[in-house]
């Protein structure tokens, strides 16, 4: 198995190019989609580390013992692609804001039933879809209003994974704690351009709502409101996406989960 990955570069995955031989460019591919298990709705997420990584492991390469992980990120929308792919025979696994796919006890063994990465032989156009529990859903109670260039937006927040469900996951994982599931934060994302998110967010109008311990409980499911900052000039176009996190990290990041984006317009004075 030639060992030259070429790095591609577009709006679903940005890589730096190399060369190590002379071998063909690597020309299979690779796409799928993250959905949630229980409804078979696409999990939005957002790009770049805050968001889906997807990993692929080349098993069908002997030089290493250990292959060495090979990441890139889905799109905002849930779903990913790379044309760029050696053929051969990879393990896949995508890490975001959802139980993670593969578990590993205190002393890194994979727990019983905690591996649900997929092995796969990637040639031509190979799909390879995931089936998620994520953590929250995030949606929108209502369509959003707008006062003197300010947002006012209504966002409902519930539990996509039961406590027990949760807790019968990743306490098995080590040092688990009920503070996990607690929400920390709502954002409220506001860009101009249509794939508002983390990334890109216009700091002068997105908001934040940080809550402390299990405050937000008691609005799980209820209609929460978050306003705008500042004042976005009049005539404006903008998009709106909001997100919400909980107290667990996995792969060492606070991931949120997202709704989709709305078109907001400023009326002209």
């Amino acid at each position: 198995m030639k060992k030259t990955f070429y790095i591609l570069c577009c709006s679903a995955v940005l890589w730096g190019s190399c060369k190590t031989d002379n071998y063909p460019a690597p020309k299979e591919a690779i796409k799928g989609a993250i959905t949630d298990v229980l409804t078979g709705d696409t999990v939005w997420t957002d790009q770049g580390s805050e968001g889906i990584r997807v990993r692929l492991r080349e098993l069908s390469w002997k030089a290493t013992k250990v292959p060495k992980p090979f990441d890139f990120y889905c799109m905002k929308e849930g779903i990913y692609q790379n044309t760029k792919v050696f053929e051969g025979h990879y393990n896949v696994r995508v890490d975001g804001a959802f139980i993670p796919l593969v578990r590993t006890g205190p002393k890194g063994d994979t727990l019983a039933n905690g591996d649900a990465s997929k092995y796969i032989d990637i040639k031509g156009v190979t799909v390879c879809n995931f089936q998620v529990q994520p953590f929250l859903k995030v949606e929108w109670a209502g369509a959003p209003t707008v006062t003197n260039g300010t947002i006012t937006a209504s966002v409902k927040v519930t539990r996509a994974v039961s406590r027990d469900d949760f807790k019968a996951k990743i306490e098995p994982m080590g040092s688990y704690n009920d503070n996990m599931l607690n929400v920390t934060d709502i954002r409220l994302f506001v860009s101009q351009v249509p794939y508002v998110g983390y990334r890109e967010k216009d700091d002068r109008y997105s908001q934040e709502i940080a809550y402390n311990g299990n405050e937000f409980e008691a609005k799980l499911g209820q209609p929460v409101a978050i306003v705008s900052r500042g004042t976005i000039p009049a005539g404006y176009i903008v998009f709106i996406r909001a997100a919400a996190r909980i107290n667990y990290r996995t792969e060492g990041h606070a991931r949120y989960n997202y709704n989709k984006a709305v078109r907001v317009n400023i009326p002209k004075k």
